[in-house]
Order: structure tokens, then C-alpha cells, then sequence
């Protein structure tokens, strides 16, 4: 009895320290952005699922020259004047069948309004997250950082 009691205890950590690694394997969560020109953080987006796609929006904008009312004069759909901070940036994106990547979505860079294809793969155990925007045959890759 004492012997089934300790097992079932055993079995149920095991079950929680593995169902915590697959999630930190996933976008979903907080990020803060870095510019991989500058090496500025710029933003905190927090990425959810939704129906088996992602969504990001900016939570908190980090740039030092940025005003706190800031909008996206830039952008050329509903998103046009919207403030920064609350911003909708990632719409959609489903994850590959068998593979730790999520393909399909969108990003809105808001600072200069284009939206491009994208990517997403956690790297480094999750505490990363490549975001890959394509605009045709060409990308730019940015390494986000988990902030929680």
C-alpha cells in the first residue's frame, strides 16, 4: 500500500515536469523582443493559441524613445492608428505535424507597417523563440527571449 502510494506520487510528478517541457517548447507565452541589428528590446508580445493558431499582440513597449500613446500611422489595414501597446502584430500560424515550428501566420512589423509571412520555432529548450518574417524568396530571422 505504502509501495502504491509512492509510485502514484513519483507518476504524478513525472507527468508534470513533462507536461511543463512540452509547453515551454511552444510560442505561446510571453516574449520580449530584440532587434537583431540594435540588440534593443523593444516590446513584450504575448503570444496565445486560439482555435489552433497563434495571436500576438504587444503587451508593453520597451524602446526608450517611444511614446506611451504611440499608434501605427504605418499600417494600411484596421490596425491603421491603432495604439501600439495592445497592437494585434501576429494572426495565425499552426504548428507542423511532427516538428517543433509553427508555419501559416502573419507578423505586422509596426514600424513600418508591412506585414509578412512567418515562423515560428522554440530553440534552446524554449527559452527562445526564432521569428522568421518572409517577404517573398527573402526573411529576416529575430531571437526572442521568454520573459516569463
Amino acid at each position: 500500500m505504502k509501495h502504491t502510494k509512492y509510485l502514484l506520487v513519483l507518476t504524478l510528478l513525472l507527468t508534470a515536469m513533462v507536461g511543463s517541457a512540452v509547453a515551454q517548447s511552444s510560442p505561446v507565452g510571453l516574449w520580449r523582443n530584440v532587434d537583431d541589428k540594435t540588440g534593443e528590446t523593444k516590446a513584450e508580445i504575448r503570444i496565445v493559441e486560439k482555435s489552433g493558431a497563434l495571436d500576438g499582440r504587444i503587451e508593453k513597449s520597451l524602446k526608450k524613445d517611444s511614446a506611451a500613446d504611440s499608434v501605427c500611422e504605418e499600417c494600411a489595414d484596421e490596425r491603421k492608428g491603432k495604439p501600439i501597446v495592445g497592437l494585434d502584430i501576429i494572426r495565425g500560424g499552426k504548428k507542423v505535424e511532427g516538428k517543433d515550428v509553427w508555419e501559416g501566420g502573419k507578423i505586422l512589423d509596426p514600424e513600418n507597417g508591412k506585414e509578412y509571412r512567418a515562423a515560428f520555432t522554440p530553440i534552446d529548450g524554449g527559452k527562445k523563440l526564432e521569428v522568421r518574417g518572409y517577404l517573398g524568396p527573402f526573411w529576416r530571422t529575430q531571437t526572442w527571449v521568454r520573459a516569463q
